[in-house]
Order: C-alpha cells, then sequence, then structure tokens
C-alpha cells in the first residue's frame, strides 16, 4: 500500500507547556510512529515514553540564557535523518510556531526537499488559565499582545512600549532577566500599578505564580524564587483573575 505524503517527513511537533495530556491527539499518534525524535530542554521527558522502544532520541536543547545546541547543528541533523528515516519528529515546548523557531526549521526541511508538517501545541501563554488568570474577559481586554522579552541580539522588544498603549493583554516571553526594564516601562508610561503575574512551569504540579503590580515585577520575582521558565502577564485580566476563587 503506498504511504500519504502527510505520513512520513519532518514533524515540527509542540509538546505543550509541560502537562504530557495537553498534547493533541495528532501529536501522540505522531509520536506512537516515530522513528527518530529531537527534543528540547522544556519538553516533558514522559512524551519520549510514548514513542516506540526503537525510536532514537536525540537531544538538541537549548537551555535559556545558558548552554545551546546551534540551530544550524539542529538543520543538519533534520537532513541527517529525513534521509535515512521516515518518521522524524522534532519536538518542541510549547507551540512551535511562537517564538520557538519551528518554522525556521520548516523552511530549512522544505528548501531541502524534505517533505514537513506543522502540528500545534499548548503554548504556556494558554496555560495562564490553569492558573486562573485568561487571557482575554469581556469589558477588560478583548485583544492581546504576544511580545519575546528578549531579541536576537539580546534586548527588550520596542513593542512592549506599543502594547501598553492598548488596553491589551500583554504576555512576555523570555523575559525574566528583563524584569527591571520591564516594570520601567510601565512606571515611564504611568502604569506601574498596571496588574502583572509570573508563572513559571505552567501545567506542572510544581507550577509557582506571584501576582503584583508591573512596576514592582523584580521585587515580586526575587522575593517569591521565581526564575525562567516563566511567563509575564499584564493586564486587567490579572486583577480580575486575582479577585476570583477560581485563581
Amino acid at each position: 500500500m503506498n504511504k500519504k505524503e502527510d505520513d512520513f517527513g519532518l514533524f515540527v511537533m509542540g509538546g505543550g507547556p509541560g502537562d504530557p495530556e495537553l498534547i493533541t491527539l495528532k501529536g501522540y499518534r505522531v509520536l506512537k510512529r516515530a522513528e527518530v525524535i529531537l527534543y528540547d530542554n522544556l519538553i516533558n521527558k514522559e512524551l519520549l515514553k510514548i514513542a516506540p522502544k526503537h525510536c532514537k532520541m536525540v537531544y538538541v536543547g537549548k537551555q535559556p540564557y545558558g548552554n545551546y545546541t546551534p540551530q544550524e547543528i539542529i538543520h543538519e541533523l533534520i537532513r541527517e535523518y529525513t534521509q535515512t528515516h521516515q518518521v522524524v519528529v522534532r519536538l518542541k515546548g510549547g507551540d512551535p510556531f511562537i517564538f520557538g523557531r519551528g518554522f525556521e526549521e520548516v523552511l530549512f526541511a522544505e528548501k531541502h526537499g524534505i517533505s514537513a508538517h506543522y502540528i500545534p501545541g499548548v503554548s504556556s501563554m494558554q496555560a495562564s488559565g490553569l492558573s486562573g488568570i485568561p487571557l482575554t474577559h469581556r469589558g477588560a481586554s478583548e485583544s492581546m499582545w504576544i511580545i519575546t522579552g528578549t531579541k536576537k541580539d539580546g534586548s527588550l522588544s520596542n513593542d512592549l512600549r506599543c502594547a501598553i498603549n492598548s488596553a491589551a493583554t500583554v504576555v512576555i516571553y523570555m523575559g525574566m532577566r528583563k524584569l527591571v526594564e520591564i516594570a520601567g516601562v510601565y512606571k515611564d508610561a504611568g502604569l506601574g500599578d498596571m496588574p502583572a503575574a509570573i508563572i513559571q512551569h505552567a501545567s506542572l504540579p510544581q507550577q509557582k505564580k506571584v501576582v503584583c503590580k508591573a512596576g514592582d515585577l523584580p521585587a515580586a520575582a526575587a522575593g517569591a524564587g521565581l526564575t525562567y521558565p516563566a511567563i509575564i502577564v499584564v493586564g486587567k485580566v490579572v486583577g480580575i483573575a486575582h479577585s476570583s476563587s477560581f485563581s
């Protein structure tokens, strides 16, 4: 029987925010057929147990602000393994198309004639709801900005200054080393009292959360002992959630 085109190739898959039960059914089925898995630092290792015993596991993690596997090496591994195996899974934490460089890998695969497929994952920002914080709420926030706290050159995105001029919820990834700058932007705009939260290890048993004012983010993180991986959520929805028994 001929194999369908979407049965083989490179599968760029989101492993979700941490809880292994939050992966998609499609992702589960692909992992069951995986012959090679190139996996990141932030994925839950329980996901690797779904794969067949003969599956080759290759760690290509990038620890925040620490050691990492260069993207060029990952690209070469993708090319190497797709030449000798039919189901190669590139397993990333969260969603691979949200600050995950997943699309870079899809483009690389396409450039080299490799059949590539995208399997979405639940992002850590969506997992904020598990700690009682919605991203939108009627009458409080009807849109959101998703911002990287650390650009390729290491600087804080200028989009933050645009975002705080709206009524949107602001979600900041990779911003734990920029807390002083982030707090400063809000204070400079006269919004230092805007409700904010830091959520670490969203969806996992060791999840930790602190709620504070945007201008107090550095002190709140230090007081609660929060580090990365974590997301920062700023906006009126945080204040509403904090007053709810659900949170």
